[in-house]
């Protein structure tokens, strides 16, 4: 069941081989999603972000999958989605892109010999400072009390100005519900005290959930020893996915 702003304001007022947990927690998305956000959750106790090490990226696709039967994606669309990168020569301004079906597949080997082959998971970048937050003529996007960007369909016009304003390409129009869609950070479940979907069945662990105000959490650690790096910088969107030795090339 998904979550409403009104709701929100109330309450805070089997392409390849897996590990076997990272299998299991695939198959356990058929079953249907978590319910909603428990009392106990308090939101101005958490500040979500998500840390991806582009390194531990294989381009399996799982997340993707994972992130399909979680939150009912319609074909063709994308809440999170993988792209290779392949890069022929040192500072080459134009490395060749795909993504077929999201990456939802994996990718089929390219032979290009000496070439840099490396793999880039994408979603919402649930910034701090959202563009699409700013342009919604109604409210309907919003960012929570614990730095989610969420949307309110019910409010939702449909009109595109968030899609146009948001510098990732993270937003589509519902092809049925003619309202957007977008990566939630599968808020549902990450008040109820798990990671995202995405999150659960990568078996590398290329990527994390992380929560910034918890003073335990290992983001803090991955934060200080790496060379992190947010997409699109001089947006100055705050971005709150944390690349570890991202590219340069990458767009």
């Amino acid at each position: 069941m998904s979550l409403t702003r009104r709701e929100l304001i109330e309450k805070a007022t089997k392409f390849i081989l897996l590990t076997p947990a990272a299998a299991a927690a695939l198959e356990a998305l058929d079953s249907g999603s978590i319910d909603t956000m428990p009392d106990k959750y308090k939101q101005a106790e958490h500040w979500w972000a998500m840390t991806i090490d582009v390194e531990k990226c294989i381009g399996c696709g799982a997340c993707v999958q994972a992130c399909a039967k979680e939150n009912q994606v319609p074909d063709g669309h994308y809440r999170t989605w993988v792209e290779r990168y392949v890069i022929d020569g040192y500072g080459d301004e134009q490395p060749e892109v795909d993504s077929p079906d999201g990456g939802m597949h994996g990718f089929p080997d390219k032979n290009r010999p000496g070439a840099k082959t490396f793999f880039v998971p994408k979603l919402c970048n649930h910034c701090a400072t959202s563009p699409c937050v700013q342009v919604c003529p109604v409210g309907a996007t919003f960012e929570s009390p614990d730095g989610v960007v969420l949307v309110d369909e019910s409010y939702c016009l449909g009109c595109r100005y968030c899609v146009q304003a948001c510098p990732y390409g993270c937003r589509y129009i519902h092809p049925e519900k003619q309202t957007v869609d977008k990566c939630t950070l599968c808020y549902h479940r990450i008040t109820k005290g798990l990671t995202t979907a995405c999150c659960e069945v990568c078996p590398t662990q290329a990527r994390v959930l992380a929560d910034l105000k918890n003073p335990n959490d290992p983001v803090h650690e991955f934060l200080r020893n790496n060379a992190v790096q947010v997409l699109k910088p001089h947006m100055a969107t705050h971005s709150k996915v944390y690349y570890r030795n991202l590219d340069g090339a990458v767009r």
